[in-house]
């Protein structure tokens, strides 16, 4: 088998060749840069702290011109042959590419011309690099039945620079390149499956969706490459590039230095990921992150329609915060909560959520019309929770309430932060409907919908609009009043490209649950008139809303513990391999817990804030006890995450 590959490769002369060859024959192709020894070190850090553009397969000792683990008998500079191995070579000096040749046999020649004396010492002074390529995968797309529309198409596959920047290291900084391949929506689970477990291939994508989200404003025009068109259904899904590397090679600037000419792939002797032998391969390679594991096979999520966005998640996540969901969905109330459950709204809220870098979050239900304060005790709880694993995750976090609650939320927050709950004050602020334009203005730097100030809204208990543009409570009186108009931000967001919001309540007339009035009405006590008309993106019910405040900082967690999750996150780049017991250690003290979440609910207590159900001054959520109820679910809601298994190596 090897030697007929071998034998192909001297045909080898263009990339619609290689590229059938990869596809029919199954084999890894690699990019190929030849540096300078001096920067070889250098390079081959680059490599490790962007492992999915540059995943590096071997690097050659200073002078060594053959590859044994990747090609048996291949020699990038054979003294007597021409040097076939790569169809197409680029050649760069000071950085800037001179010109592309189709042998390498003019550097090093025993017949030296004058001007080429100067590359006597060529080949003991140069290191070569072989990088993994994503026509590796292409075979294995073609046998999962994926259409891999380039080759359909007889077209390189387009190529782009995008505005996200590679880890530097030394004199190597320059901007990440990507792949685009169009594959149909529902098959985008199935692609993102086979090529994470062909790590020396890129692995999984990087980015799904829209490609303005990583600086590429024209499909049309690829940096490298050519155009590759889509058909009715696909989605644009972007892996990470080798050719990376010669954005690297432009940057660094090296006297003279070499690479493939993209598309003009090394092939080698190395079987895809359907094979042993590639497993085999695999373990041979020092890199942790060239190992796939099965058990963090990332499943696909899509959480913006405006753009289109996708996210990806292991399905051991997903699990748990699936059983996240259900702990909360208990009803021990009994306000018939379970018939307005949807499956993964936690999860795609989460998702969104962890993306974004600028969270507002609502609250306050001023249920108890004839009392002062007139708020309850469920919300802010769950909205301070949210906020602590938000601030430790680097979010910027706004709390938005009413104007005639500005002052004593303000005061929420400051005893908060005093007795630990909270690590340090988050702004408080308000929002009044002073025109037109008002939650534009509220919303965007400048009132310009391009530059939204936040990218994701929660409301938890938050009074939500009614079809009549009146708000109630669950007895169906009108509360109006004392309720601002905030449902506006949410009902603006739907036209601003890049703000998401996440709705949470436990009866249907919060904002937010405008997303599942239908269901409210039909479903819930006094649903037709109550029922909220604002919806969001994402609705979590829950028993107790606050329960879905702390399943959100739960999910959140177990987000940042999901290395399918944080490689997607930060586009492959700059991986760190922590253990989950470092983990834990440092992040305990950001998740909700019995001890702060108690201390939390007796500040409520102390300011005059009732339980909504009974308006008892106590230490209760919707007329339960904390004790046994709430802490109860903060316990198993603890339970679930610190169960997680998911660093494991």
């Amino acid at each position: 088998m090897l030697s007929a590959v071998r034998a192909a490769r001297h045909p080898l002369r263009n990339f619609k060749t290689i590229c059938n060859s990869a596809v029919d024959k199954g084999y890894q192709q690699a990019n190929v840069v030849i540096l300078p020894k001096h920067l070889a070190n250098d390079f081959e850090a680059f490599c490790h702290s962007n492992p999915a553009p540059l995943p590096l397969l071997y690097r050659s000792q200073s002078g060594e011109t053959s590859c044994p683990p990747l090609a048996r008998n291949a020699d990038i500079r054979l003294h007597t042959h021409t040097r076939t191995d790569i169809s197409q070579y680029c050649v760069y000096e000071e950085g800037r590419l001179v010109k592309t040749v189709s042998s390498l046999e003019e550097y090093g020649s025993q017949q030296r011309t004058e001007q080429q004396a100067l590359h006597h010492d060529f080949w003991s002074d140069m290191v070569c690099f072989y990088l993994g390529c994503s026509f590796g995968f292409e075979g294995v797309l073609k046998k999962a039945g994926i259409p891999v529309r380039n080759v359909e198409q007889g077209r390189n596959i387009s190529m782009y620079r995008t505005a996200v920047s590679c880890v530097p290291a030394a004199a190597f900084s320059c901007p990440l390149v990507v792949t685009m391949r169009p594959v149909p929506v529902d098959m985008l689970n199935a692609a993102v499956e086979v090529t994470h477990l062909n790590p020396l291939a890129h692995g999984a994508p990087v980015h799904i969706g829209d490609p303005a989200l990583l600086g590429i404003q024209d499909l049309s025009k690829p940096d490298y490459g050519e155009q590759v068109e889509l058909q009715p259904g696909d989605v644009t899904v972007f892996w990470a590039c080798g050719v990376t590397a010669i954005e690297a090679i432009h940057s660094s600037k090296p006297s003279l230095a070499f690479s493939h000419s993209p598309g003009c792939m090394f092939l080698t002797d190395v079987p895809d990921s359907s094979s042993v032998s590639m497993t085999r391969f695999l373990d041979s390679l020092d890199s942790p992150y060239n190992k796939p594991n099965p058990e963090l096979v990332p499943l696909c999520f899509q959480i913006s329609h405006n753009p289109p966005f996708y996210s990806l998640v292991s399905q051991a996540a997903v699990e748990r915060i699936r059983l996240l969901e259900m702990i909360i969905g208990d009803d021990p109330g009994e306000r018939g909560i379970k018939a307005l459950f949807v499956q993964d709204e936690l999860l795609r809220s989460c998702l969104a959520l962890s993306h974004s870098s600028s969270v507002a979050i609502t609250t306050g239900f001023p249920t108890h019309y004839m009392h002062s304060p007139p708020d309850e005790t469920d919300g802010p709880p769950g909205a301070i929770a949210m906020a602590t694993i938000l601030l430790s995750l680097g979010k910027q976090v706004t709390l938005l309430t009413d104007k005639r609650a500005l002052e004593m939320n303000r005061a929420i927050i400051d005893e908060a932060v005093r007795t630990g709950v909270l690590k340090t004050a988050i702004p408080v602020v308000t929002f009044e409907d002073s025109g037109p334009d008002s939650a534009l203005d509220f919303l965007c730097h400048h009132g310009d919908p391009s530059k939204p100030r936040y990218d994701h809204l929660v409301a938890i208990e938050r009074s939500g609009r009614a079809g009549d543009g009146n708000y109630y409570n669950m007895r169906a009186i009108n509360i109006k009043h004392l309720v601002d108009p905030i449902d506006d931000l949410f009902i603006a967001a739907k036209n601003i490209p890049g703000i998401t919001t996440t709705g949470i309540g436990d009866g249907g007339n919060e904002l937010g649950m405008g997303k599942l009035k239908e269901k409210v009405k039909k479903l819930m006590p006094k649903g037709d008139l109550i029922a909220c008309d604002v919806p969001a993106d994402f609705a979590i019910t829950a028993g107790v809303s606050n329960w879905g405040g702390y399943a959100v900082a739960c999910g959140l967690f177990l987000l940042h513990t999901c290395p399918s999750h944080q490689r997607y996150l930060k586009s492959g780049l700059g991986l760190e391999r922590v253990t989950p017991q470092e983990l834990l250690q440092d992040w305990t003290a950001n998740l909700p817990s019995v001890d702060k979440e108690e201390s939390c609910l007796s500040t409520l207590v102390r300011f005059g804030i009732r339980s909504g159900k009974t308006a008892n001054l106590a230490m209760e959520v919707d007329g339960l006890t904390f004790h046994p109820t709430h802490s109860d679910i903060i316990t198993r809601l603890l339970e679930v995450t610190h169960g997680s298994n998911m660093l494991k190596p």
